[in-house]
């Protein structure tokens, strides 16, 4: 039987955001370029995010939207992100998505 993590409980979010990176990087590498990550929100909100992050941890996550100043964060429960859209950025976005170092 299979459970819902839900945030706030014990989950395997490191795993998560660490795959996640990994078929970011999968796109990247099939398209040629940094893709354009949209992040879509129960709340009906979409954010167009430059880095994903596992901390702080216990059920949430940090997102790192594209600002001006680049002085932006959120930090949002995993459960309510409702879907992560991966595609090819614009030639005139300033978008992309910055890959952790290894």
């Amino acid at each position: 039987m299979t459970e819902l993590w839900l945030p706030g409980m014990s989950g395997p979010l490191d795993e998560l955001v660490q795959r996640v990176h990994l078929r970011i990087e999968a796109f990247a590498a099939e398209h040629g370029a940094a893709p354009r990550v949209d992040i879509d929100l129960h709340d009906g909100s979409t954010v167009t995010v430059r880095t994903l992050s596992a901390e702080p941890g216990f059920g949430f996550v940090t997102l790192c939207p594209h600002a001006e100043d680049g002085a932006e964060e959120w930090i949002v429960p995993v459960g309510a992100v409702s879907r992560i859209r991966l595609q090819r950025a614009e030639e005139e976005e300033p978008f992309g998505f910055s890959l952790p170092a290894r």
